[in-house]
């Protein structure tokens, strides 16, 4: 079975990597969101499947145990992981898949799938991270320290990533997120098939 793109995009609490993710998967018809298991609670009119499949902690490591998933990991006091047979089935129809997860996780599933690209979204700076951590009005100011805690010690994984985007304007970020994604498609490891088969016909 051939492997498609794994486009795994990392980034702290409020540097927009939901949103310019939201965007490239608008775009790129191809590329679809993994869906990872979760013990958090459901927010608002989040819908179970979609967001996330929302599961009991015991259940979620009942999966862990049972070698269920390609990664997991224990963020804010919650687990995520990833299902192994939700990668195998998108590969098997075609599709590449986005992962939007904790570096933790990026870390397990490089190890995993070695040949997956890896992004780190940053800020331009950590008081613009601030701002908008700020901005959304609803986390207490412990919580904002915790996150901007989280975010310097997230942020200094990057050595781990294939690419750092710095998303000040959303435009330009997005630009070079196509451009990453696009590129990824064409990939040596992922070609390597077909050039067999180029060459041999």
């Amino acid at each position: 079975m051939a492997q498609g793109v794994l486009l795994i995009v990392c980034g702290p609490s409020g540097v927009g990597k939901s949103t310019l993710c939201g965007a490239l998967l608008d775009d790129r018809p191809r590329l679809t969101l993994s869906v990872s298991y979760t013990t958090r609670d459901r927010r608002g009119d989040e819908v179970d499947g979609e967001a996330y499949h929302f599961v009991s902690e015991r259940d979620f490591l009942e999966m862990r145990d049972a070698g269920a998933f390609a990664e997991w990991a224990e963020v804010h006091g919650n687990f995520y992981g990833t299902s192994r047979e939700v990668i195998e089935d998108t590969f098997r129809q075609g599709k590449d898949l986005l992962f939007d997860i904790d570096y933790q996780g990026a870390r397990q599933l490089r190890t995993v799938y070695p040949d997956s690209t890896a992004v780190l979204v940053a800020p331009p700076d950590m008081e613009t991270l601030e701002e908008r951590l700020r901005g959304r009005g609803t986390d207490s100011e412990e919580v904002i320290q915790r996150r901007l805690a989280a975010a310097r010690h997230e942020l200094s994984q990057y050595e781990l990533f294939d690419y750092v985007v710095e998303n000040g304007a959303f435009k330009h970020a997005l630009s070079a997120f196509r451009a990453i994604y696009d590129a990824a498609q064409h990939g040596r490891s992922l070609r390597k098939g077909w050039m067999e088969e180029l060459l041999n016909s």
